[in-house]
């Protein structure tokens, strides 16, 4: 079973401490949401879980093995990671960029068959499919955001890590890109998601990690992650789950003292 891991993760940023003695082990088949207040380290935190930075002391671990010590290109192949705010340079069809979620892949050769057919399952699954001939720096916020999603799920990985995958979303791509986030972890991926929205975390998630300057203050179920005094330090609110008929819904009373 394949497990990712952090231990004891300690990041700097401009001589700022951003994680710090962070650990937190992570089970496939589950949504797992990361909270927290701006700055709390919930970015930081999900691409050092990605393998993009390398921590000042701690590690990450994949499969009780160093993470980093594995080859860029494996790395690659087994966890997909959707950045906040991605750079598009050029003006490319989606179809070609969410092709490139498949370099991982590729050696010295073009795309094959079954690169053609994980590039359609990708297509078709972040629903984008009317897209795919369209010039990607044409799209508004919410089409790019979906064809990203698109773009790590051609490479069919292991782990999706995901930071803030919902900004641009309208209402209804919302409630599909919840679906295919589910549809993955039952499946048998890991998924990690930053969010801000605390009932789409309460209502998607198995797991909610909440960070505050950068320590873990929860680990475990919504309801249990995610009590009055969780959300009083992480946010400074005065905020209470609870159940309705839709789910589990958060209701913002107002600032913490």
């Amino acid at each position: 079973m394949t497990v990712l891991e952090a231990r004891r993760l300690h990041l700097q940023a401009g001589g700022h401490t951003v994680l710090s003695e962070v650990s937190a082990r992570f089970e496939p088949g589950q949504v797992t949401a990361i909270l927290g207040a701006n700055g709390a380290g919930k970015s930081t935190l999900l691409a050092a879980l990605a393998g993009l930075s390398r921590p000042a002391d701690g590690e990450v671990l994949l499969d009780e093995a160093p993470l980093l010590d594995l080859p860029p290109r494996r790395r690659a192949q087994r966890l997909g990671f959707i950045p906040q705010s991605p750079e598009i340079a050029w003006g490319l069809e989606v179809r070609t960029v969410v092709g490139l979620g498949r370099l991982p892949w590729l050696a010295a050769r073009g795309l094959s068959g079954e690169d053609e057919a994980a590039i359609d399952r990708a297509l078709a699954a972040a629903r984008v499919e009317d897209l795919a001939a369209r010039d990607i720096t044409t799209l508004s916020g919410g089409e790019r955001a979906r064809a990203l999603i698109a773009r790590a799920l051609a490479g069919e990985p292991e782990w999706l890590l995901a930071d803030e995958p919902y900004a641009g979303l309208d209402p209804r791509h919302a409630l599909e890109a919840g679906d295919l986030f589910r549809r993955l972890a039952g499946d048998g991926a890991g998924v990690l998601l930053t969010l801000h929205d605390l009932t789409l975390a309460a209502r998607l998630a198995d797991r909610v990690l909440v960070l505050g300057h950068g320590r873990v203050l929860a680990d475990g179920p919504p309801a249990a992650a995610m009590t009055p005094e969780i959300l009083a330090a992480a946010y400074g609110i005065d905020a209470r789950l609870r159940t309705t008929e839709q789910g589990l819904s958060v209701d913002i009373l107002g600032r913490w003292g």
